[in-house]
């Protein structure tokens, strides 16, 4: 039995995805930095019996990021899918002239050396199991860079660029490397960006192995 990984686990996309890989045999690791919200989703998803446990890093500190993601592994068996979708601070978000050099440090490091180190932890054990998938998940500004946003419009748009080149230098290894781009909020009532819709595009992109970025919804005109 293999992991399904998750980092960034939270009660929206982060619950649902949990549900939808798990509902598909794979044990899940959570992978936050909220002991508390970790207690709550693995007792909501045991009630589903779905197998799942809590690992606590911060995506700003990469050594306890590799620490868990190891853990995980060895506590659960190897992880053959790792999602990245982690919620970005909100003081990522200042305006383009209101944003010096040190702003971006943690943009940066939240969105590029976050999924570095994640994708340096987990690829030796896809490359044992011979298969294994790379799912980020990122807001509209990863295409579409937005002024009033300037942090994570420049952290987005070089992790797309890390994990184009990813998909791109893994396809021949029979791991697929994919990027879903959700254009405005995720809300329950919404059609194709509730947090069970996108958890059912996201198991669907693993599974299918399609297009490297795909949309949850058009971007608007």
């Amino acid at each position: 039995m293999t992991t399904f990984a998750l980092v960034g686990a939270g009660p929206g996309l982060g619950l649902a995805a949990a549900r939808r890989f798990g509902a598909a045999g794979h044990r899940v690791a959570l992978v936050s930095r909220s002991i508390q919200h970790q207690d709550n989703l693995v007792a909501e998803l045991a009630r589903e019996n779905v197998h799942a446990r809590g690992f606590t890093a911060d995506v700003l500190d990469p050594d306890s990021l590799t620490a868990a993601l190891h853990e995980a592994a060895e506590t659960l068996g190897p992880i053959e899918i790792l999602q990245f979708s982690p919620v970005p601070r909100g003081d990522f978000m200042k305006a383009v002239l209101d944003t010096g050099a040190a702003d971006l440090d943690d943009p940066l490091a939240f969105s590029v050396k976050g999924s570095v180190t994640c994708v340096n932890a987990v690829l030796p054990g896809m490359r044992e199991l011979g298969r294994g998938t790379l799912l980020f998940v990122n807001g509209a500004s990863a295409v579409r860079p937005h002024p009033e946003r300037a942090g994570t419009s420049i952290a987005f748009a070089a992790e797309s660029a890390y994990v184009s080149m990813l998909h791109d230098a893994l396809a021949d290894e029979n791991i697929h490397v994919a990027q879903l781009i959700v254009p405005g909020a995720i809300r329950p009532d919404a059609e194709h960006s509730s947090p069970k819709a996108l958890a059912e595009r996201l198991y669907a992109i693993h599974s299918e192995r399609g297009a490297f970025r795909q949309y949850a919804e058009p971007l608007p005109a």
